[in-house]
């Protein structure tokens, strides 16, 4: 078993600033290469209150504000431009950035990108529902209608 620290949040695992203990395999193959987390140590330990301190300015605050953000986001309509192919797929995919902006563009809260999960890539035009975590109790389902240009 090996001591990381998370610097992103995962999911089943922790948010950033929490020590957790994995196995060896997944902290070395797949955490700590894709930055999600740093290896243990007495100095690393004294930069997880920064990390902390970081996370309390861009979390949402309590549950109550991600219901009412969920609230807002659940009414909003986002329309997305995209470049499109003679057969109606898109030249490329729509990213979670692609969503954040785009959500912010139609009147929306700013969103962080870490927090909208595309299950698939999005690669036709037309209706798509895509989930964003707000808190861990709370998300919300945004329409999104990828439109072609």
């Amino acid at each position: 078993m090996m001591k990381l620290i998370l610097t992103q949040e995962v999911t089943g695992l922790g948010a950033p600033g929490d020590v957790v203990e994995v196995r060896d395999g997944y902290g070395r193959n797949y955490l700590i290469p894709r930055g999600f987390a740093m290896k243990w140590t007495r100095g690393a330990q004294k930069q997880i209150e920064s990390i902390r301190r970081a996370r309390s300015v861009r979390e949402v605050r309590d549950h109550g504000q991600a219901e009412e953000l969920a609230a807002r986001l659940r009414s909003l309509r986002v329309t997305l431009p995209a470049r499109v192919g003679r057969s109606g797929r898109l030249f490329g995919s729509v990213t979670a950035t692609d969503i954040a902006d785009a959500v912010t563009a139609a009147g929306g809260p700013e969103l962080d990108k870490r927090r909208i999960e595309l299950r698939n890539p999005i690669k036709t035009v037309g209706a798509h529902q895509v989930t964003v975590r707000l808190h861990p109790e709370v998300s919300a389902t945004i329409d999104v209608e990828i439109t072609g240009s």
